[in-house]
């Protein structure tokens, strides 16, 4: 059963678990999320990061939700936002896993 996250959590389609604990309890947990590989996700543009950037600044400018700066850090394989912050460095912007770009996006 999944739980009730926005359409737009990165948990929203990970299905939940449970574990029984010595004392009888029962705990309920996320099941691992794997993130697919940047490779599928559809490229929408790149990102170069300059001084000041933030990764909430990026994200809701390229992809109008400052709160999905996960999609960005799994188009760029990293775990930690403030990994992608390096100035020069380019970020892949992308459509989510599934969303087919338009001709040569």
């Amino acid at each position: 059963m999944a739980p009730n996250f926005p359409q737009t959590s990165r948990y929203a389609l990970i299905d939940t678990a449970t574990l029984e604990t010595a004392d009888g309890k029962t705990v309920v947990y996320l099941r691992r999320r794997f993130v697919p590989p940047p490779e599928r996700f559809a490229l929408l543009t790149g990102h170069e990061v300059t001084q000041g950037d933030r990764l909430d600044n990026v994200t809701a400018y390229y992809l109008g939700d400052p709160e999905q700066f996960w999609q960005v850090c799994d188009a760029n394989r990293a775990m930690w936002p403030d990994d992608l912050m390096v100035i020069g460095e380019s970020l892949r912007i992308t459509l989510p896993e599934g969303v087919q770009g338009a001709g040569d996006a």
